[in-house]
């Protein structure tokens, strides 16, 4: 869920790789040789300090390319960060028809049990006659015992590598260079989060992810939280069985505790049972079923009206006919907005097609009282918006096919700030207030 509020002055992406990232894994055709041949090599280690830097580069000159026999070939051990690498090579391809090529680590079967150590690398395959044209593919990956080794198993086309005109192999001869930087493992089961950032998480009981999400978000905009603590309950009371109470005491976990918080007493004041936990739920419609519980709950009291003062806001759904004067309006209210993704490159094109103007015409002309059956025009815009806007992306499409739920996986950008008053108010109805600016922050956790 992402939360867009009015800027603080109001109140008072990455590059997709399409290579496959794995550790080697070899699927032999038949019986392989045990032992490792040793091709004629050279080695050498760029910066190589003398107490051992933390980033490296190792160059290795392999010869008589063309006539190794070996399914797999490993370089000469180097030196980074004080650990023990090298280079594996398959000069055929693992059982592609690509080069393959993995940053290995060189002892693993003799680190003790538990071993670990994180690297950044680069391999790379020299053009020997234009170098611009090398091959560099970059990764990194947290090393162990079951992934001593990562890289890249379809690095580059054998009819390539292999070509004499290519440049990649001069004189049977292929240069191979390792960039290799060693960074700290981060012990996250000694993570203090505390400590770090001033806030603690949420236990996942098992699929609860999009549940903790927005009760984060929710906890986040203090005006909410306020109004969480100023609901009555009473001594008799207890957190399984009352969602203000069970929301009061997560919410205070949340702000005083130094360790992560369980969510199974505000749940079970859901009247969830544990299938619940391990079953995805909508987190909309989880929204909006908490938000509705608490507006009933604080009837009647001080904080009255907080969801509705937070969270709604109204649009206007119209038909206009286009050629006798007749227009039917009708104003709703709403406390989230469901946002299209596919098809829609960032939030505005979603709120483009939101507000997207459809023509009735043909077999689907509008009946229009006494006019009868009319070329219209039928679409929705915004009376006001709420202080905290809720817009919910709909990741998630009915595939008719396939006959289930499947996620959209998109590219999808989002401002930072988002203006809704762009290009004179396109999404606004003209009963709008002119004079309320509908600027918004992004809030995303």
């Amino acid at each position: 869920m992402t939360l867009m509020t009015p800027p603080l002055d109001q109140q008072q992406q990455q590059q997709d790789d399409d290579e496959m990232l794995v550790p080697h894994t070899e699927f032999p055709e038949g019986p392989q040789p045990m032992e490792v041949a040793q091709a004629e090599t050279a080695n050498t280690v760029d910066a190589q300090a003398v107490d051992d830097p933390p980033s490296a580069r190792f160059t290795w000159t392999i010869e008589n390319f063309s006539r190794l026999n070996n399914k797999k070939l490993y370089s000469d051990v180097f030196f980074v960060g004080g650990y023990k690498w090298r280079i594996l090579v398959f000069p055929k391809g693992n059982n592609v028809d690509h080069l393959s090529m993995y940053l290995d680590v060189a002892d693993s079967a003799n680190l003790p049990y538990g071993w670990s150590r994180y690297a950044q690398f680069s391999l790379t395959v020299i053009n020997q006659l234009h170098n611009k044209y090398s091959i560099r593919k970059e990764t990194q990956h947290q090393f162990n015992a079951r992934e001593s080794d990562w890289g890249f198993t379809s690095f580059m086309p054998l009819g390539e590598l292999y070509d004499p005109s290519r440049g990649y192999l001069v004189n049977d001869t292929c240069i191979v260079e390792a960039d290799v930087a060693v960074r700290r493992v981060v012990d996250y089961w000694s993570h203090d989060s505390k400590k770090e950032t001033g806030f603690v998480g949420l236990k996942n009981q098992g699929a609860t992810c999009y549940m903790n999400s927005l009760l984060q978000t929710l906890y986040h905009i203090p005006y909410f939280r306020k109004a969480v603590y100023h609901m009555p309950t009473t001594e008799n009371d207890m957190p399984s069985g009352s969602i203000p109470l069970a929301l009061q005491s997560l919410f205070y976990k949340l702000q005083y505790s130094d360790t992560s918080v369980a969510t199974k007493e505000l749940t079970k004041s859901f009247g969830w049972d544990t299938y619940d936990s391990f079953m995805q739920h909508d987190v909309q419609e989880l929204n909006r079923v908490l938000c509705e519980k608490l507006e009933d709950k604080m009837k009647g009291t001080v904080v009255e009206g907080t969801i509705q003062q937070l969270f709604e806001g109204h649009h206007m759904n119209y038909i206009e006919c286009i050629n006798v004067d007749y227009k039917s309006t009708r104003k709703e209210s709403f406390y989230d907005l469901q946002l299209d993704v596919k098809g829609c490159r960032d939030v505005y094109a979603s709120f483009d097609k939101y507000v997207e103007v459809e023509r009735l015409e043909g077999d689907n002309k509008y009946h229009a009282e006494q006019y009868g059956l009319q070329d219209a025009r039928k679409g929705v815009l915004f009376i006001d918006f709420p202080p905290v806007l809720q817009l919910q992306l709909k990741r998630f499409e009915y595939d008719f096919m396939r006959d289930t739920m499947v996620k959209i996986n998109d590219r999808y950008e989002f401002p930072l700030q988002l203006d809704l008053d762009r290009e004179n108010g396109k999404y606004l109805s003209p009963d709008a207030d002119s004079s309320v600016r509908n600027l918004y922050t992004l809030h995303r956790y």
